[in-house]
């Protein structure tokens, strides 16, 4: 059977969807489609005849013989003063700020969108490449290309939706010119595969901005939070991160408009965190991430999730860099407000990503292996030794994950609703809940009393 990544990716259910092998495929013989449960993969239009390998060779969940450290350190490692931690990967510095001008629109703190307009500006690229509402019901969001800093804005924002970068990636290689592009720490690492590769996508793509992922969702997710908010009409739009000044930025809410002009908002604790934090329609894909940091990206934007900023609703970026040209740019920027600030920080900010793409992906690439499923090579070792709640949470999730999905798929054909076919998942992972704070609780309270008598 040849291999491709229809075969190989696609067939074992890896495919994050990101496009670059439709782009590359020097046949024109794939195209991005929907799948069944609203996520994005390549299909064959045409049959394949060379076998080349062209579309394995840029996937990011293939055993490349590359990962993250790999592309890192052929990108980053010969920089003057760069730095490197296991968590980040390579930077050269960090920071904490905000644009007050981007702020309000944006999911943090602004300065991803504020760092598009300001390459513009400055002459350093030609092109932006970013994500942005389309107006159209059947996608609402797409990878666009666009030349002003007033283009730019319309991209402002988080799109927790699917999108795939086949037609953008076309674009370039058939345009001239410097572009600028922003993506998810998958999708930049296809990016990189595919420069290593292709000479064009090298010369054109000069800067790269990568956005902290700890899951993507199926357009799936979307109906169902819509449904949720009570919309009733198919939706036009949707603002994922709205924020409101009488709440934390920690619970932002989603904003739907429909065809029709109605409008519905849903916040964070209204039921989009379930749904969110159980793996409700996330792709398997991401299972198997364990880059946190875009580490193959010039610069790396994300929220300030700490305690020290969690109260203000206007949100704060946090910023790690790794080339010099953008460290440039961003400590010589004007209408922006930037503080240093330690690398510990962004870890810590980050900690619940960090604990899904470390400990919990280890057990899960042991259970996948123990199942005999295909996944790909990963920097952590697969391991049956981690906590034995942390193994029942990774288990709980990964069934409502996959109920989820098909659930959606054949709500139609029942009379329930969606939450009540969740149900017996959701009351198994409180049951489990409840027993490990028992359990750890006073193990907690004997160690903090230990720690306060040996300080006296």
């Amino acid at each position: 059977m040849k291999q491709t990544v229809i075969s190989k990716v696609v067939g074992n259910d890896l495919c994050i969807g990101c496009g670059l092998c439709a782009a590359l495929c020097p046949q024109n013989a794939l195209a991005m489609q929907w799948n069944r449960y609203g996520e994005y993969n390549p299909v064959e239009i045409s049959p394949c005849t060379t076998e080349c390998g062209s579309c394995l060779k840029v996937c990011p969940f293939t055993d490349s013989g590359e990962n993250e450290d790999t592309i890192g350190k052929r990108l980053y490692g010969e920089i003057p003063g760069i730095h490197h931690l296991p968590e980040t990967g390579y930077y050269l510095a960090s920071y904490i700020g905000y644009s007050e001008k981007h702020r309000l629109t944006s999911a943090s703190g602004g300065v991803a969108t504020w760092l598009l307009e300001a390459l513009l500006v400055e002459g350093i690229v030609d092109h932006a490449i970013c994500v942005a509402p389309t107006g159209d019901p059947d996608k609402l969001f797409s990878f666009q290309v666009f030349d002003t800093p007033k283009e730019v804005r319309t991209g402002a924002g988080s799109a927790y939706y699917p999108v795939e970068m086949s037609d953008v990636i076309r674009h370039v290689l058939d345009h001239p010119g410097r572009y600028v592009i922003t993506g998810l720490p998958c999708f930049i690492k296809a990016i990189r595969l595919a420069q290593h590769r292709n000479k064009k996508l090298q010369e054109r793509l000069v800067v790269t901005i990568g956005l902290v992922c700890g899951q993507m969702k199926s357009t799936h997710f979307s109906d169902y939070i819509a449904a949720l908010a009570g919309v009733q009409g198919k939706v036009m739009s949707v603002r994922y991160r709205g924020k409101s000044p009488d709440q934390p930025v920690n619970n932002y809410h989603y904003l739907f408009k429909t065809c029709e002009g109605d409008e519905k908002k849903i916040f964070w604790r209204d039921g989009i965190s379930e749904a969110w934090t159980n793996r409700w329609f996330t792709p398997n894909a991401c299972n198997y991430c364990d880059d946190v940091f875009a580490e193959c990206a010039d610069v790396v934007c994300m929220d300030a999730w700490l305690p020290e900023y969690s109260r203000d609703s206007g949100g704060m970026s946090l910023v790690l860099v790794r080339s010099p040209g953008v460290q440039k740019v961003i400590e010589g920027g004007a209408a922006i407000t930037l503080n240093s600030i330690p690398p510990e920080k962004i870890i810590q900010s980050q900690a619940g990503v960090m604990e899904v793409k470390r400990p919990q992906l280890m057990y899960r690439l042991y259970n996948a292996h123990q199942n005999g499923l295909k996944v790909p090579r990963k920097r952590v070792k697969p391991t049956r030794k981690v906590n034995y709640f942390l193994r029942q949470e990774v288990l709980l999730k990964e069934q409502m994950r996959l109920a989820s999905k098909e659930n959606w798929i054949t709500l139609v054909l029942v009379r329930k609703s969606f939450r009540q076919m969740m149900q017996p998942y959701l009351r198994r992972l409180q049951r489990r809940n409840w027993v490990s704070r028992v359990i750890t609780l006073p193990i907690q309270v004997i160690k903090k009393a230990m720690q306060g008598y040996r300080h006296e």
